[in-house]
């Protein structure tokens, strides 16, 4: 092979490189999906857009939401949010005393949000609620369970322990992606669902969302997530719950 062909070679591979991490980069997901969300309007036929656009306007709260899910998944790309997010984290994660018995405490209590926990739950519900509830939150958790993992393949962001070496890990090493915080869907889709349910008095819907912020504390605690890992995961978590109570009258017949 000449010089000038090995030099070629070597421009197509730097090329690849070059455009296969634009495609990995945070930014360079995020347009992807926009063009990718742009398109898919524009090829919907144009009563179903009238349709959505209705339907968003019949939900102000649950589109209010969905905008600032993606507000907050946008500003993953700004770097100061990132140095805010490290520093918010490591305020929760490393700041004051630490002794045994209080991790032990978190790292329980953080279960709540996990499949464990949800499936204590379910039995709990199908000991003592009506089965239709148990279908609901069954059929809530499942598919929430699939959103939150497509998020985190598409959006691929790191644990906090790979890049703040000084992350205090409590119980397991957690692996995967980040963004969003699966635990902390998890526990306020259940509260939400709970609260919609039963019609709670004001104390019990409190004691719903402090248990879940709670989980959320202990997801950047045990040096799991970031803030705006638990900030999107609560967002999302109280989307779902709202979208089954929507959906029950149609699903749930």
């Amino acid at each position: 092979m000449t010089q000038v062909q090995v030099e070629k070679e070597t421009d197509k591979n730097k090329k690849q490189i070059m455009l296969k991490e634009g495609i990995n980069h945070p930014l360079g997901r995020l347009i992807i999906l926009t063009a990718g969300l742009v398109l898919f309007l524009c090829l919907l036929p144009s009563y179903l857009r009238k349709y959505f656009w209705h339907g968003l306007l019949a939900h102000r709260v649950l589109a209010g939401m969905l905008l600032g899910l993606c507000l907050t998944a946008i500003s993953l790309v700004w770097s100061a949010g990132q140095k805010l997010d490290a520093r918010l984290f490591l305020l929760f994660n490393l700041r004051g005393s630490r002794p045994n018995w209080l991790d032990k405490i978190m790292s329980a209590f953080t279960q709540l949000g996990s499949g464990l926990g949800a499936f204590a739950i379910a039995i709990l519900i199908l000991v003592f609620s009506p089965r239709l509830l148990l279908y609901q939150f069954l059929l809530g958790s499942i598919s929430l369970w699939l959103v939150v993992e497509t998020m985190k393949f598409l959006i691929h962001r790191s644990r906090p322990y790979i890049r703040l070496t000084q992350t205090r890990i409590v119980g397991l090493q957690m692996n995967g992606q980040s963004f969003p915080s699966g635990h902390t869907s998890q526990v306020f889709f259940t509260a939400t669902l709970f609260a919609q349910t039963f019609h709670s008095n004001g104390w019990i819907i409190i004691g719903l969302y402090s248990s879940a912020l709670l989980v959320g504390i202990t997801r950047m605690y045990v040096g799991a997530h970031y803030p705006r890992d638990v900030l999107a995961g609560a967002i999302m978590g109280s989307v779902w719950g709202l979208l089954m109570m929507i959906i029950n009258p149609f699903v749930f017949r």
